[in-house]
């Protein structure tokens, strides 16, 4: 049973179909929000060096979250790439080597705590 002015819509990341709620007026943001995910999640795939859905997802989200702190200013990180590569480096900025360091150790407590379960996807 749907609450009112909500409704469901399905949509489709990495070809896998999720059932979405969204407010009634909400449908092109959520499809937006949508499109922005399946195509991070797809150029980390296709990079192919991520295999598991798990950590493709966790990936996109943090270029996501780290995109949106570099439009409102408040990155901890101020100039530097993020997880543009699926090797997990940070990109290329010309960042220093002292900014660097905290986003690859980053990564690297990921990397460590999704590889210890290669149950997931």
């Amino acid at each position: 049973m749907n609450k009112p002015g909500i409704k469901q819509v399905e949509v489709q990341i990495m070809s896998q179909s999720y059932m979405l709620a969204c407010p009634l007026d909400g449908e092109d943001a959520l499809r937006a929000s949508v499109a922005k995910v399946d195509a991070a999640m797809c150029r980390i795939r296709d990079a192919g060096k991520v295999k598991a859905r798990d950590r493709i997802a966790v990936l996109a989200a943090l270029n996501i979250a780290f995109e949106l702190t570099q439009k409102d200013g408040s990155s901890p990180f101020p100039n530097s790439g993020f997880a543009n590569t699926e090797s997990g480096e940070p990109a290329d900025t010309g960042a220093s080597q002292a900014t660097e360091q905290p986003l690859q150790r980053l990564l690297n407590k990921l990397d460590t705590a999704l590889a210890q379960d290669d149950r997931l996807l």
